[in-house]
Order: structure tokens, then C-alpha cells, then sequence
């Protein structure tokens, strides 16, 4: 089974970034403990800043990958652009947030994304990609 996790906008930055919403723990930290727990799974992780390299990668991975895990960041209540290119795949796609968006500020309770995917899992800290790593298997 393969398995890419894509992670948007200033996700790069976990660890350090406002760790009483997103934790302590780097994103390659995690990572690496994710690939330990599941051997069997050929699982990689892409991130960009830019909304046309996570579109491009989109395209470059939804055809062939029996998974996409997406956490968009900020891009997931702006971007019909990314909506688009979710709908244009075939490789289904779990939206991913690590906190709980829906207990933030209003303009974070609506996605454009999840409409177009297959589920979409939020608040669970880093263990939202574990999740959504279990739900395709």
C-alpha cells in the first residue's frame, strides 16, 4: 500500500509554531515514528508553502497512490483551486487537522475540501495522521 501525506502552509513549523495549538513535536519527528509503526506501508510525506506545488503534487501522486493524506493549513477555507484538483483525481483523499478547527475562529468551520474527499479527520493532535494512515487500511 502507498501512502503520501501532503501538508500545506507553515506546517513545516511544527514543533515551533504556536506548540499550545500544534505541540512540541516536529513533523519529521512524528514522521519517522509513523513509517516505524506501519513497515508495511510504503508511506512518504511531501509540504509546501505554495498552493500550486501542493496542487502539482496532487496531480503527481492521485493517480497512482492508494492514499492521500492532505492537511491543507490555511489553504482548506480558501482554496477551490485545491478542491478542484482533489475532485480531479482518482486516489482517494483524507483531509487531516491537527487541531480541532471547528472549536477555533469561524472562518476555519468551513472547508472547501471536504466535499471532495473521503473523510476528514480533526482535532486529534499529530494522531489525526494515524487516523487517517487507519482508515485506508
Amino acid at each position: 500500500m502507498k501512502i503520501i501525506i501532503i501538508n500545506g502552509p507553515n506546517l513545516n513549523l511544527l514543533g515551533t509554531r504556536e506548540t499550545s495549538v500544534y505541540g512540541a513535536q516536529s513533523f519529521d519527528e512524528y514522521f519517522a515514528g509513523l513509517k516505524a509503526k506501519y513497515p508495511e506501508i510504503q508511506l512518504s510525506s511531501y509540504q509546501s508553502n505554495v498552493e500550486g506545488e501542493l496542487i502539482n503534487k496532487l496531480h503527481e501522486t492521485g493517480f497512482d497512490a492508494d492514499g492521500i493524506i492532505l492537511n491543507a493549513g490555511g489553504y482548506t477555507h480558501t482554496s477551490v483551486a485545491l478542491r478542484d484538483a482533489i475532485a480531479a483525481i482518482k486516489t482517494p483523499v483524507i483531509e487531516v487537522h491537527i487541531s480541532n478547527i471547528f472549536a477555533r475562529e469561524d472562518f476555519r468551520h468551513t472547508s472547501l475540501l471536504a466535499p471532495k474527499c473521503k473523510g476528514s479527520i480533526s482535532g486529534f493532535g499529530m494522531d489525526s495522521y494515524r487516523l487517517a494512515v487507519e482508515s485506508f487500511l
